[in-house]
């Protein structure tokens, strides 16, 4: 990309190669958010700053506190790893201008106050430790510098101020090696791409990482979207990122947040939505001013871990939006890779018998994920039966045991669970739905 191409040139470039640069991205499923930096010493909201109204001379204060403990982003990528996670991506600078990284375009950075340690090539360094995907999020947005608001009607300062966003990225994209996931957030106060020049300043950022995947937020579609604290499905690549406690990206006392925070059974209903509908779930930590993770996250994800250990093959990999949801028997929301669907349930049946309806086919083999053992089954009708199950779940960990379905070709499936009769033999797969 020597020559800048034009905004339909680019965008079909990027449409072009979209499926090689993301195929690691489609198969990892999980991910580790981490928003840490001045803000986490007041354990308020990363917001702080500015809904607070406090001045940039006292906001400043904060840098010298900023002291994140030897080792903490060793730490947090330990943790993903045992979560099962398979990468992370960290705030370099919030909105509120502080870079965690030795910066010559920002010198409002952690060496030069505070720890006076790069904490980005910390956490790198970490990151390739534990064999995790390297994500960067980068504020467009910027409370502190000087043109962040006049950008939006100055043209001087919307020269300086791109030129200055530019210059903190090409830093990140140059100085650590290969970067997987540049991570855009906030573009205000410009409300077009134009304005902002992403056509011409991604490519320039691209060609300095080849393989890069780019999210939705610099006013342009690029490579995947972002639904934030919900897990809405879209037509395109996509990814949840959720707050752990529901209440704040950054540090907020555990005390105040432990009745909100997420456990390990509810991570796994947050990763099942997202991979029955082919997303990516982003799970935010927000450390501690110290840099450590607080108590309230580290059960929940080693637990979530030891669950994907046993049943990561029904969440990894590359999978097809399925349409069943299962619910009474207990199996909700069914995923599918290639010709196996995978029956996440949460209410194991007692009677040693579970039926799943809906489908026209026979599998030809059935089995627990988490082991291997085959399951007895027959169809009937178009239900098919799992005959001789354990009077007890298969999962000890969290009580969601997972079996597959695998079958000779593409499943056939029809959705019928309001019309019971529709399973008792007859041809459900015909006619006209109005």
């Amino acid at each position: 990309m020597s020559n800048l191409m034009s905004r339909p040139e680019y965008e079909k470039w990027v449409d072009s190669t979209r499926d090689e640069r993301m195929a690691w991205w489609r198969e990892a499923r999980f991910g580790m958010f981490i928003h840490y930096g001045l803000y986490s010493s007041v354990g308020r909201n990363e917001w702080y700053m500015t809904m607070e109204n406090v001045p940039i001379p006292e906001y400043e204060k904060l840098a010298d506190r900023f002291c994140p403990k030897p080792g903490a982003p060793r730490e947090w990528a330990a943790l993903a790893k045992k979560a099962g996670m398979k990468y992370m991506v960290m705030t370099t600078r919030h909105h509120e201008g502080f870079s965690l990284w030795d910066s010559k375009a920002n010198p409002y950075n952690s060496v030069n106050y505070g720890p006076h340690r790069d904490i980005v090539r910390e956490f790198v360094d970490a990151c390739r430790e534990f064999g995790l995907g390297i994500g960067f999020y980068s504020s467009l947005m910027d409370w502190h510098h000087p043109d962040g608001y006049a950008c939006a009607y100055d043209d001087a300062a919307r020269r300086r101020f791109l030129d200055y966003i530019e210059a903190l990225n090409t830093e990140l994209l140059t100085n650590y090696g290969k970067i997987d996931i540049l991570w855009y957030d906030v573009p205000a106060p410009m409300q077009h791409a134009e304005g902002w020049d992403s056509v011409a300043r991604n490519q320039r950022l691209r060609a300095l990482q080849p393989g890069l995947i780019i999210n939705d937020r610099s006013r342009l579609a690029e490579d995947f979207g972002t639904p934030e604290e919900h897990i809405t499905a879209s037509d395109r690549d996509w990814e949840a990122c959720m707050t752990f406690n529901g209440i704040s990206w950054g540090y907020v006392d555990e005390a105040q947040t432990a009745p909100y925070a997420y456990n390990a059974q509810g991570i796994i209903r947050m990763l099942n939505t997202c991979c029955r509908a082919g997303g990516n779930l982003l799970l935010n930590v927000g450390p501690r001013p110290d840099g450590s993770v607080p108590a309230d996250a580290i059960e929940p994800l080693e637990t979530v871990g030891r669950w994907l250990q046993e049943n990561g093959e029904a969440v990894y990999g590359k999978t097809i939006r399925w349409r069943e949801s299962g619910g009474g028997n207990g199996v909700t929301g069914a995923t599918r890779k290639g010709n196996t669907v995978y029956l996440w349930n949460w209410i194991w049946p007692r009677g040693g018998e579970m039926g799943i309806g809906g489908y026209c086919t026979a599998p030809k083999r059935v089995y627990f994920v988490k082991d291997g053992t085959p399951i007895d089954f027959e169809l009937k009708g178009h239900r098919i039966i799992l005959k001789n199950l354990p009077k007890e779940s298969p999962d000890a960990i969290c009580n969601v045991g997972v079996i597959a379905m695998e079958f000779e070709g593409e499943p056939e499936y029809m959705f019928a669970s309001y019309y019971p009769q529709l399973h008792d033999g007859l041809d459900i797969t015909g006619g006209v739905r109005i």
